[in-house]
């Protein structure tokens, strides 16, 4: 499987529009969660497995790889971190993020 990138085909769409390949992107298993492990500052292939519950080191590979080649990584001497557009899209999300607690708590009074 290749790395999502705009201007290709991406699953689920043929149209290379960005937004779809980026759905690609962050829709693979385990690929928010390292994000979001990322976020606070960088970290070793080793720490990124443990906060993952131990994924295989294969996936882990691949899933940084993805990321590298979308920059939204960087390998730095302190380990894999963000770049400036990974935080940006990151930051982007919190609104999304803020929306999900509105829906969970939606969720729970409709019970």
């Amino acid at each position: 499987m290749t790395t999502p990138l705009p201007g290709r085909p991406s699953r689920g769409s043929n149209s290379g529009q960005p937004i779809m390949a980026l759905f690609d992107l962050l829709g693979r298993r385990w690929t928010m969660r390292l994000l979001w492990e990322l976020r606070s500052g960088p970290k070793s292939f080793r720490t990124l497995q443990e906060a993952c519950g131990g994924m295989s080191p294969s996936v882990l590979n691949t899933r940084l790889k993805d990321l590298r080649k979308s920059l939204l990584i960087e390998n730095q001497p302190q380990g894999y971190a963000l770049t400036s557009l990974g935080d940006h899209l990151m930051k982007k999300l919190d609104p999304l993020r803020d929306w999900s607690e509105d829906w969970s708590t939606a969720l729970g009074k409709s019970d």
